[in-house]
C-alpha cells in the first residue's frame, strides 16, 4: 500500500487528505501530518493505514477540543467532560488533556483568575458566590484559595455600587426585601448588605 497523495482541504486549510492507491483513506490537521513524517510515496502496511486511520479520528477530536477552548477559558475538568460526553475512552482524554497542559492551553490557576476577574467586572459577584461557582467547576481548593486571597477588589465598594445600579430597576427601587433577597443570592452576607443599605440611607 502507497501514499499517492496528500492535498490540503479546500473548506478545512488546516487539514489535508491522505490518498492511499488512488483512494481517499484518511486526513490529518497539519500538525499530526508534521508530527507522523508521512510523505507521498511512503509505502504502508495494513495494519499502519489502520493506526492512522485511528491517529485522524483521535485528531480531529484534539481540534474540536482546541475550538471548544477557543469560546472561552475552561477548567480541566470542563475539558474532561466536555471529551467524555464525546464518547472519548479514558486514555485519549487523559493524552488530549495533558497535552493541552504541557501547551499552557490548560492552567485551572490562571482558569480562576480569569473566572474571578470577570465575575467581579461583569456581575458583581460575591466572594462566596466566586468560591462556590469554582467549586462546581471543580478548581482545587487551595486554588481558589490563593486565588481569592490574592484578589484585591473592594468587596463593600462593589456591593454599594451593585445596589445603586439595581435600585434603577423599578422592581427593586421600590421593594427592599426583593432587593435584599437578590443580593443574598449573589452570595453576599446579611450582615454586610444591611451595612451598605445604612450607609446608601445616610448619604441621601
Amino acid at each position: 500500500m502507497k501514499i499517492t497523495k496528500i492535498s490540503q482541504q479546500v473548506k478545512h486549510q488546516s487539514r489535508y487528505s491522505i490518498f492511499v492507491d488512488g483512494e481517499y483513506s484518511f486526513s490529518l490537521s497539519d500538525t499530526a501530518l508534521l508530527e507522523s513524517g508521512l510523505t507521498n510515496g511512503q509505502e504502508l502496511t495494513g495494519e499502519q493505514v489502520k493506526g492512522y486511520k485511528q491517529l485522524s479520528t483521535d485528531d480531529k477530536l484534539y481540534n474540536r477540543t482546541l475550538q471548544y477552548l477557543a469560546l472561552r477559558p475552561r477548567s480541566v475538568w470542563e475539558v474532561e467532560f466536555y471529551l467524555k460526553r464525546k464518547e472519548a475512552p479514558a486514555p485519549l482524554i487523559e493524552q488530549i488533556t495533558a497535552k493541552l497542559l504541557k501547551l499552557g492551553l490548560l492552567d485551572d490557576y490562571k482558569f480562576a483568575e480569569s473566572f474571578t476577574r470577570d465575575r467581579r467586572l461583569l456581575r458583581s459577584a460575591s466572594t462566596r458566590k466566586i468560591q462556590l461557582e469554582l467549586q462546581k467547576k471543580h478548581i482545587a481548593s487551595d486554588i481558589i484559595g490563593q486565588v481569592l486571597a490574592e484578589d484585591e477588589t473592594d468587596t463593600s465598594t462593589m456591593l454599594r455600587d451593585l445596589i445603586i445600579r439595581k435600585r434603577q430597576q423599578t422592581k427593586y427601587r421600590e421593594d427592599e426585601t426583593k432587593l435584599m433577597q437578590y443580593l443574598a443570592r449573589q452570595g453576599f452576607g446579611y450582615g454586610d448588605i444591611k451595612q451598605a443599605l445604612a450607609e446608601l440611607a445616610e448619604e441621601d
